[in-house]
C-alpha cells in the first residue's frame, strides 16, 4: 500500500511541474514563440533582473507591436520559461496571445508581477525539449513555431544541447539563441563565456532550423538592445545572416 501511495504522489508531482495537458488545436498565429530564459547559478541577481527587465522593455516597445501587427495574421502567441539544471523548468507565463499595444502590456504586467528565482546548474537540452512540449500542448496553432533560449553557458548537465536542438527541428520548430557573453568569474572556477566562446558553442549545438540564427550580447548590459532586436527578427521573420550583428541602439 506504501508503495502505491507513493508512486501516486510521484505521479501527482510530475504532473503539477510538467507543462499543461494536450489541447484541441485552436487560434492561428503568426508565431507561437516560447521565450526560455537562463536562471542558472552563473547568472547573479542583478542579472536576472537585466534578463527580465529585458524582455519587458521589448515587449513593450512599439517597434516589436508593429512586428507583430504587420504579420500575415497581425497576431502571435508567447510563452515565458526559465530554466536551469536537468530538474529545473518553470514555466513562468503560459501561452497568451499578443495583437497589439494592450495584449502586450497584459503580457509584459504578468510577468513583471511574478518573482524570480534561481538555481544551479546549466541543462540547455533539457530546457528545449520542456519548450518543445510546451509547443506541442499549445492552445494556439503558430504557422511558424520557435524556441528562443537566452544563456550565459554551456550545457553541464543533462541531455546534450546538439541532440535535443535536433530533434525540436525535426519537428519543424526553429531554435534561436542569445548568448550573453561577460568576463566575470564562473562558479567553481570555470572559463567564463568570453573564454570558452559560447557564441561559437550557441552556434554549432544550440540553434537550429530554416533561418535560425543568434543575436549575441557582449555582456548582461547589452542585453536589453539584443533581446529587443532579437524579438523584432523572430517575430516578423526578416531574412538575415546566422550572426546578427549588435546595433547600438533601436529606439
Amino acid at each position: 500500500m506504501r508503495s502505491v501511495f507513493l508512486s501516486l504522489l510521484c505521479a501527482v508531482v510530475f504532473l503539477g511541474l510538467a507543462p499543461s495537458s494536450p489541447r484541441a488545436a485552436g487560434m492561428p498565429v503568426d508565431v507561437a514563440l516560447v521565450l526560455a530564459v537562463d536562471v542558472s547559478g552563473s547568472v547573479d541577481e542583478h542579472e536576472a533582473s537585466q534578463q527580465r527587465q529585458g524582455y519587458l522593455d521589448a515587449l513593450r516597445h512599439p517597434a516589436v507591436i508593429r512586428a507583430i501587427q504587420d504579420g500575415a495574421l497581425g497576431r502571435v502567441a508567447l510563452s515565458y520559461v526559465e530554466w536551469a539544471g536537468a530538474e529545473y523548468q518553470w514555466t513562468v507565463i503560459d501561452w497568451m496571445m499578443v495583437d497589439g499595444p494592450q495584449t502586450a502590456e497584459a503580457f509584459a504586467s504578468a510577468l513583471e508581477a511574478r518573482p524570480m528565482n534561481r538555481s544551479m546548474w546549466t541543462a540547455i537540452g533539457t530546457a528545449i525539449d520542456y519548450c518543445v512540449l510546451l509547443l506541442d500542448r499549445s492552445p494556439y496553432d503558430g504557422t511558424r513555431r520557435v524556441i528562443d533560449i537566452s544563456g550565459d553557458g554551456p550545457t553541464n548537465r543533462g541531455r546534450p544541447s546538439a541532440s535535443a536542438r535536433d530533434d525540436a527541428v525535426a519537428k519543424g520548430i526553429i531554435v534561436n539563441g542569445l548568448p550573453i557573453l561577460n568576463d566575470r568569474p564562473q562558479p567553481f572556477g570555470s572559463p567564463t563565456p568570453r573564454q570558452m566562446n559560447l557564441d561559437r558553442y550557441y552556434e554549432e549545438n544550440v540553434i537550429g532550423g530554416p533561418g535560425a540564427f543568434i543575436v549575441v550580447a557582449e555582456s548582461f548590459d547589452d542585453f536589453r538592445v539584443a533581446v529587443l532586436q532579437k524579438l523584432i527578427r523572430e517575430i516578423a521573420a526578416l531574412p538575415g545572416p546566422v550572426r546578427v550583428q549588435l546595433a547600438d541602439s533601436l529606439e
